[in-house]
């Protein structure tokens, strides 16, 4: 701690146990994610793509890119993002080009193999929410309360890597 921190204030026990609890189930519910995603493309015979790769298929979609911009968008970190690009251009889920205004930036979007695999994870996300619906594990209101919840904690987490630290 430094001269210029100030003097961190105790949290009561309770909370300081559910805000670990919340940090440990993001972690795990992350993990399964990926656990998830792998067993579909498993069941779909897709054995040249890990979960992380098609996730970034997923967030691309229709748009053209660079590995700069998923970045920003905090969707992966740094040395992963060029190195999954790399692969997914090598096996053909991706186009990439040089940007004609910052020739050092390149330019990905998805091929139609890319396309495919944007189509199936939807078609999986759209089948575990209508499952959390219909069983029911959430209803309209609850997810409403939890999305906006855990954006307070990404916009608080992001608070502390730019400002505080």
């Amino acid at each position: 701690m430094n001269a210029y921190s100030p003097v961190p204030r105790q949290p009561s026990p309770d909370f300081l146990a559910g805000h670990l609890e919340t940090v440990s189930l993001i972690e795990r519910l992350h993990r399964l994610l990926l656990d998830v995603i792998k067993d579909e493309f498993e069941r779909l015979g897709v054995i040249d793509l890990n979960p992380v790769q098609a996730l970034m298929l997923f967030h691309i979609a229709d748009k053209e890119v660079t590995a700069g911009e998923l970045k920003s968008r905090g969707y992966y970190q740094g040395s992963n993002v060029s190195y999954n690009l790399k692969k997914l251009v090598d096996a053909g889920y991706m186009h990439h080009q040089r940007c004609e205004v910052d020739r050092r930036a390149v330019r990905v979007r998805l091929t139609e193999k890319g396309r495919a695999v944007h189509r199936a994870i939807g078609e999986l996300f759209a089948r575990h929410a209508d499952g959390l619906r219909t069983r029911p594990v959430l209803d309209r209101d609850t997810q409403d309360t939890l999305v906006a919840g855990l954006r307070r904690v990404e916009r608080f987490w992001g608070e502390q890597i730019r400002y505080i630290y």
